[in-house]
């Protein structure tokens, strides 16, 4: 029979299936934070439950953290709280945490993957939607609910129905100064952000086979926004040289063990999916979105359609008056106030190098507040160690500590009422970076062209 990846790893983690319900499936990692946790824990607590493998789960904070002084303590009291709780959770039951000034904290879905604890094959899950990022290394990821953390800390498992399954195949070739998160971007924008509804992802052809690691974490991680249950990405070279020698590795005759397996994970020729769609690399541009969620978006040069559809029409135009948005505007030359290098989707080693390739030689726009923000401490050393530092400061430019910072609008960073943020983020909705911020998703190599001029701009356009 033949299967999809998606099939030989899901299959492979069922302890017992339920007839006509869920499936009982094994996790082989638990990422946690100071977010969706503490409450988890009480309910162990409450029930007098311990952590069954503590070894599997692994706690960061980053949610609530600022991203300045992190020496200091943290002003806000309930971030404060929230950290310092995670931190004796975490003790109390032999977890693994990477607390502010440790040298691997940063964001959960950085420090994962750098660190070698994301690997083919295994099941991961984290109180957070963004776990879908995991995919990119052949893993079935997805985020969680706060009771289903529990479950997981209780019995290193997780009643679950079994997605239906899609593939997303890419060929061609890709433009010049088309990334990875214009490619998903623009799939969102062809699905709408609930197209993917119901599904789990496999995203196969040329373009995904020539991306980075870095690149294919980005699409994965961007599986939700057009409301799939998660993203995976077949490994292949590429992966195993990634993972080859990280702390968490296999080693030695392991790793030998490790790659024959891995090796296996990839649909079987005649595997037969729920849904299938097949683009062109050559059809995408450099994207931006111009709406409130990140299915409306648009190629850069192009100008905001017309809404269509009756029925949407309203929540349509309600979204272009809360962005303060006209049918018809181009994007090109909108003045912007803000823009913001960061997160799970964009916070990488890679994205500061994008960003730095356009900036490097110019100056940051007088109006223009810039929010650089490594995912983690390890991403921090390569900026400083590589020289990208001295590009951005030689460019009017300012590095921050680690953390999710203006993803979310849950710590310090927030974008102010009625500002416009040019952001390499993954959500748009209303108030996501603070109460009244109107959000543009776009690229790093968006978001360092806007910077250096002061409005929309077209990094094709850059000298």
């Amino acid at each position: 029979m033949t299967k999809t990846i998606f099939d030989k790893v899901w299959d492979s983690h069922v302890i017992e299936k339920i007839e006509d319900g869920p499936d009982v499936l094994f996790i082989d990692r638990h990422f946690i934070h100071e977010v969706t946790s503490p409450v988890a824990f009480v309910g162990l607590k409450n029930r007098g439950l311990k952590v069954m493998y503590p070894e599997r789960t692994f706690a960061t904070a980053d949610h609530n953290t600022p991203t300045i002084n992190q020496h200091l303590p943290i002003k806000d009291e309930l971030s404060a709280i929230q950290v310092k709780t995670l931190e004796k959770n975490c003790n109390e039951h032999g977890i693994d945490f990477w607390g502010l000034g440790h040298k691997k904290n940063g964001i959960v879905h950085v420090v994962g993957p750098e660190n070698g604890i994301t690997q083919p094959g295994l099941t991961i899950v984290c109180g957070d939607s963004h776990t879908s990022t995991h995919g990119a290394f052949g893993a079935i990821a997805f985020g969680i609910g706060t009771s289903e953390v529990e479950m997981v800390l209780a019995c290193q498992s997780i009643m679950q129905q079994k997605p239906k399954k899609m593939r997303i195949n890419v060929d061609g070739e890709l433009k010049s100064h088309v990334t990875p998160k214009d490619v998903a971007i623009f799939i969102i924008s062809k699905l709408s952000s609930s197209g993917a509804t119901g599904f789990f992802v496999e995203y196969s052809g040329k373009v995904f086979k020539e991306m980075s690691m870095e690149g294919r974490m980005t699409v994965c991680n961007l599986s939700i926004e057009m409301g799939a249950r998660g993203g995976m990405i077949a490994p292949d070279e590429k992966t195993f040289k990634y993972i080859k020698g990280k702390e968490y590795a296999p080693k030695e005759e392991e790793w030998d063990k490790a790659i024959s397996y891995w090796s296996k994970l990839k649909t079987d020729k005649g595997a037969v999916f729920d849904k299938e769609y097949n683009f062109k690399g050559e059809e995408i541009e450099p994207m931006i979105t111009y709406g409130t969620n990140p299915g409306m978006a648009i190629p850069i040069s192009k100008s905001i359609p017309t809404s269509k559809k009756s029925d949407s029409k309203a929540s349509y135009l309600k979204a272009l008056d809360y962005m303060d948005f006209n049918e018809g505007d181009q994007m090109i030359g909108k003045k912007i106030d803000y823009v913001f290098l960061g997160s799970c989707t964009n916070g990488r080693i890679e994205d500061f190098r994008t960003f730095a390739s356009i900036i490097k030689g110019k100056r940051k726009s007088d109006n223009i507040d810039a929010w650089l923000v490594p995912g983690s401490h390890k991403v921090l050393k390569s900026i400083k160690d590589e020289g990208i530092l001295d590009i951005l400061t030689d460019s009017g430019f300012k590095l921050r500590e680690p953390g999710c910072s203006a993803c979310l609008a849950m710590n310090d960073d927030k974008i102010p009422k009625g500002k416009y943020a040019v952001s390499t983020t993954n959500r748009n909705f209303e108030g996501r970076q603070g109460p009244g911020a109107r959000t543009l998703l776009a690229s790093p190599l968006v978001a360092a062209a806007t910077a250096i001029t002061g409005k929309i701009t077209d990094p094709r356009e850059i000298i």
